[in-house]
């Protein structure tokens, strides 16, 4: 009775791990079952590793280290699914007995454990035979999902760093156009004499969000992967174009609105379902990101621009009602990944990373949006 019991542990814990890998590598949908190993081990490694890097001065060498997290958690996973399925089939084994052929001595659950081994991986040395019909059927098993879990996962991790190539082409891109870190203002500024540009750049960044959002629910792993330069994120890309299509959902004059109101629709639907992905709660920020006064000087500064937000209650009660739908999702990803969220504007104007250089600095040549 004790060996079909622990036998059964096995199989079971085999089972679990198939149905586990094949939920995150091959199902194309959300998984709301909250008890899974692939969410335990995320749980525990990442507040492990933000614990450490809490401890780091904010940084290059803090987001060097935060970069790590998202390729090496990948790996680690995998070698824990494929440790756990070992485990298991060694488990079987030593509830049938052991039934194994050895040159020398008898087997014991470390000859169960190393014939599992070079089953998983098929390797098929040959120095340890399993003996008897139900070994054999085991044995076959065995090799037939290592087989197909290493054919998955060969085929899984270039799909993953294509979607966070196509994720990082647009932050790349949002860099001459929003500053770095990206700001609503900078954006808007640049935009100000071609609307219509504009209406074509948020229905790219329409597109973008939905594009995140399928990889992100899918493969929600991409969200701990950091973007190249510290000074941008996803997140923080995320919130600079929900921030400028609120502002102009809110009023702004000779602005794209029945676009930006798409945009805004499908950036907000984002965040929230990826919010809800990655187990993490909507709070308010600690502090308003756009007080009375910051929200007085960004109206100045944007009629500097030619662009005329009105000034009255109902235009700022508007925009308080849209940043309420999107702030707590933002705040809650940023605390989660640790991605600081934008300004709203930044005094002297954005900066822009193609402006700098390894050798040189920052250069003094200045890009008219003229």
């Amino acid at each position: 009775m004790a060996s079909v019991l622990v036998g059964g542990a096995g199989a079971l814990l085999v089972v679990v791990i198939m149905w586990d890998a094949f939920e995150a590598l091959v199902l194309p949908r959300r998984v709301t079952r909250r008890l899974r190993p692939a969410r335990l081990f995320y749980r525990t490694t990442w507040l492990t590793w933000r614990a450490v890097a809490n401890r780091l001065r904010a940084g290059g060498q803090r987001e060097t280290y935060l970069s790590f997290y998202g390729p090496l958690s990948l790996l680690f996973l995998l070698v824990m699914w494929a440790i756990s399925l070992i485990f298991g089939f060694a488990v079987v084994h030593w509830a049938l007995g052991s039934s194994l052929e050895v040159a020398s001595g008898s087997p014991s659950f470390l000859t169960d454990l190393y014939m599992s081994g070079t089953t998983f991986f098929t390797l098929g040395l040959g120095d340890v035979t399993p003996n008897g019909a139900l070994a054999r059927i085991v044995t076959v098993v065995e090799a037939g999902t290592g087989f197909g879990f290493l054919a998955v996962v060969i085929s899984y991790l270039p799909v993953v760093y294509q979607g966070f190539s196509r994720r990082e082409v647009n932050i790349v891109l949002l860099d001459a156009r929003a500053g770095s870190p990206p700001t609503a203002a900078e954006l808007l500024r640049g935009y100000a004499q071609r609307m219509t540009d504009f209406e074509v750049f948020l229905r790219d960044w329409e597109r973008w969000a939905a594009e995140l959002l399928e990889s992100h629910v899918s493969y929600p792993v991409l969200s701990f992967f950091r973007s190249q330069h510290d000074n941008q994120s996803w997140v923080a890309a995320m919130t600079t174009v929900l921030d400028a299509s609120a502002l102009v959902i809110a009023g702004l004059e000779g602005a794209p609105a029945w676009q930006a109101e798409l945009t805004f629709a499908m950036a907000r639907h984002a965040v929230a379902d990826l919010t809800q992905v990655l187990g993490t709660s909507p709070r308010m920020p600690s502090s308003d990101r756009l007080p009375a006064p910051a929200l007085a000087l960004l109206r100045e500064k944007l009629a500097a621009y030619g662009l005329l937000l009105p000034d009255s209650e109902a235009a700022d009660q508007k925009l308080a009602q849209l940043r309420a739908m999107y702030e707590p999702y933002v705040e809650a990803l940023a605390r989660r990944l640790l991605m600081p969220l934008p300004e709203w504007s930044i005094a002297g104007g954005g900066t822009e990373n193609w402006r700098t250089t390894a050798w040189s600095g920052s250069t003094a040549t200045t890009m008219s949006h003229e």
